[in-house]
């Protein structure tokens, strides 16, 4: 679960600094450091050297984590329906815009 918001970010931006993904999940330097670690060492990214700051790498993700990027929202989609069976259309906005409004009530920055 930890990984998604990475495989998110670079799915839908492209290869990232570790700053930017730190920044994206909102989440300390330090503890993107660790995670983006140990998603190196499953294979599920890469990193190669930024043309433009030779300090600095630009992470993306590998085959391997493309590849199983379908079969995962798949299965995230399955754990919502799961969660919400019995839930009408509109008891799922509903509970969809309350979880939002939680998130924007603990962190201001975050988006509505």
């Amino acid at each position: 679960m930890a990984y998604l918001p990475v495989v998110g970010e670079l799915e839908e931006h492209g290869a990232l600094l570790q700053k930017q993904l730190a920044e994206l999940a909102r989440v300390e330097q330090p503890t993107m450091a660790a995670l983006l670690t140990r998603m190196e060492r499953d294979g599920l990214i890469t990193r190669e050297p930024h043309p433009g700051d030779k300090r600095a790498m630009r992470i993306s993700l590998s085959a391997k984590a493309k590849a199983r990027v379908h079969q995962a929202r798949e299965q995230l989609g399955e754990v919502a329906d799961q969660a919400t069976a019995g839930f009408s259309e509109r008891e799922r906005a509903t509970l969809i815009a309350l979880l939002r409004r939680v998130v924007s009530n603990l962190d201001p920055t975050a988006e509505d």
